[in-house]
């Protein structure tokens, strides 16, 4: 059975033995902690159109940390800076610009990151998946409709979506606003390292931990907080679900 790895951009993640992790995907700049783990090239990369819009010092931080990666698939995942503030928007019309197809690929070359297809879905797309997946749940729908998901959490989505993949294993994921490649000065700023994601990745993640058997997580805060199973020394799975053969 085919497992892939989801990385978030958590340092130092928990990680499943490299003898069972047969494909890997990853969120804006965790490449960089798949290249430094030694894991193999992402079979695809969700990315917020944000990170290339280089709005934030936290931004340009993570185009920096893009420099000479690779994936296979890259979805652009839409979150256009400055939503619902038209005049912010207008005021700050290069760094929106930065999110359109044309620019986002000019920039993402000028970094050096390589890609063999780009896909620039509507976040309707990832939305449909996500009510998929969760049955049409009126909880998940009522908390993604207060605040999107992370691009980590679109990420095991789009894994769990392809029914090629087995296992789905969360690593590196922990619901704050921390980076393997770099401290994130966002978290001074904002005075928290919470992430402003966090209560809709895990009301969506409980409810999967609830309804589906191929999602695990190699990161004890994930299943503290959602139930996901966890994998225990690699060989196992909590609450008594199916053993890990690898």
């Amino acid at each position: 059975m085919t497992t892939i790895v989801v990385l978030g951009s958590k340092p130092q993640p928990a990680l499943p033995p490299a003898s069972v992790i047969e494909a890997v995907a990853c969120a804006n700049a965790s490449g960089r902690s798949a290249l430094r783990l030694g894991l193999p090239r992402p079979i695809f990369t969700v990315m917020s159109s944000v990170v290339p819009s280089a709005k934030t010092s936290s931004n340009r931080l993570a185009l920096d940390a893009l420099s000479g990666l690779s994936t296979g698939v890259l979805y652009i995942y839409p979150r256009p800076p400055f939503a619902g503030r038209p005049f912010k928007a207008m005021m700050n019309l290069r760094t929106v610009l930065r999110t359109t197809p044309p620019l986002l690929k000019r920039i993402l070359r000028a970094c050096r990151y390589h890609y063999d297809e780009i896909r620039f879905e509507p976040f309707e797309f990832y939305h449909k998946r996500i009510c998929e997946l969760c049955e049409g749940d009126a909880q998940v729908a009522k908390q993604v409709g207060q605040k999107a998901p992370s691009s980590g959490l679109i990420a095991a989505v789009l894994a769990l979506s392809d029914r090629r993949y087995a296992r789905v294993v969360l690593s590196g994921f922990s619901f704050e606003i921390t980076h393997a490649y770099a401290d994130n000065p966002d978290i001074a700023r904002r005075g928290t390292s919470a992430s402003v994601h966090a209560a809709t990745d895990m009301a969506i993640l409980a409810h999967l931990a609830r309804r589906c058997d191929r999602l695990f997580t190699s990161e004890p805060v994930v299943h503290e907080r959602t139930g996901v199973p966890l994998l225990i020394d690699g060989a196992a799975v909590a609450f008594g679900a199916a053993a890990w053969t690898g």
